[in-house]
């Protein structure tokens, strides 16, 4: 397996001395070339659309500081925009969607077989990074997971506690559950053409899993998940996949086993030692340094970054943030921490 590269390694179940490291959100405003690409594009979703950009800057980061893996620069609201739905994005506020809150709304919605033509420039992006990333460096693709997506598609924007979405699915089941059905469906169609175009682990992103609590987190993260997993499974036996139901608290506990993921990536609130204990024997855990480290930066930055590699040194362990790496973050800092790791 030596032969390998070092993040599928890990995925496969494997403790190395010096784990892998990627960042999410690597690829984004921290990067003074991120900036350039940025503005060159224009706007948020026309980089997001333009292969070649697209492309760049997913790869700058790699040029900068050798990660063992590069994510495919893309959004997860990507997803609703080849559905149908109205997105864009404002600057400085975030995302915005026109609304479903009803079945009539999601009667517009086109199907789960009419998104490749939309996404066709992403599967382009996936191809371009086949041929231009080092062949040491791993190639993700990902998705929003069916509650996270679904919530923005329902309040129309980011919300602090996903309201909007929560008084639906107690309203109208029926347009809820339908809503989770089509974009599980649509999802898994998305993912298995990023895999046919050159991604070799999937990460599915689901972002306010959080605010599911019960048999609401069972029915709406754990089981969309292990639907898409499995199916992925089905058709590119082998593939790897990340789940990532962040501040599920104790409900991380037996979810990468219950879902068929090979990793399990958890938020700055897990505390590493009781992680080590009760989710790394079921499978590769993917953390957890809090991205403000990257900000401030320094001996702390060190003491953490080491506190992590040693708590999770007797297992599978992919180096990240516990959340994405956030535009204050200082450069440099990011070498301080590969140099911390890599020794």
């Amino acid at each position: 397996m030596t032969d390998k590269k070092t993040l599928l390694r890990s995925l496969s179940g494997e403790a190395l001395d010096t784990p892998p490291v990627w960042l999410m959100r690597q690829a984004g405003r921290y990067l003074p070339e991120y900036r350039e690409t940025r503005a060159e594009a224009g706007d948020f979703l026309s980089l997001c659309y333009n292969s070649d950009l697209a492309a760049e800057v997913t790869l700058q980061p790699i040029r900068r500081y050798g990660f063992d893996a590069a994510i495919m620069f893309a959004d997860i609201l990507l997803l609703p925009d080849a559905l149908g739905a109205d997105v864009w994005f404002v600057t400085g506020e975030g995302p915005r969607l026109s609304t479903i809150t009803d079945a009539g709304g999601l009667a517009k919605m086109k199907g789960k077989d009419d998104i490749h033509d939309h996404m066709a420039p992403i599967y382009e992006t996936l191809r371009i990074l086949t041929r231009e990333l080092p062949k040491e460096t791993t190639l993700i693709g990902f998705a929003g997971a069916p509650w996270t997506v679904a919530t923005y598609m329902i309040a129309g924007r980011g919300t602090p506690d996903q309201a909007p979405a929560h008084k639906l699915r107690q309203s109208d089941p029926a347009t809820f559950d339908a809503l989770m059905d089509l974009l599980t469906e649509s999802t898994i169609e998305y993912l298995s053409m990023q895999v046919q175009a050159g991604a070799e682990v999937i990460k599915i992103f689901d972002s306010w899993a959080g605010s599911l609590k019960g048999d609401a987190f069972t029915k709406y993260a754990l089981e969309p998940a292990k639907r898409i997993i499995t199916e992925l499974k089905r058709r590119h036996p082998g593939i790897p996949v990340i789940a990532f139901p962040r501040e599920a608290g104790d409900a991380y506990v037996g979810f990468a086993k219950a879902v068929g993921a090979d990793c399990l990536a958890i938020d700055t609130k897990v505390d590493v030692t009781w992680a080590a204990t009760h989710l790394q024997p079921d499978s590769c855990v993917q953390g957890n340094l809090d991205p403000k480290h990257m900000i401030t930066g320094g001996q702390a930055l060190v003491d953490e970054t080491r506190r992590i590699v040693d708590a999770f040194k007797g297992g599978p362990h992919i180096f990240n943030l516990g959340h994405g790496i956030t535009p204050e973050a200082d450069p440099d800092n990011v070498h301080l921490l590969l140099e911390t790791i890599r020794g």
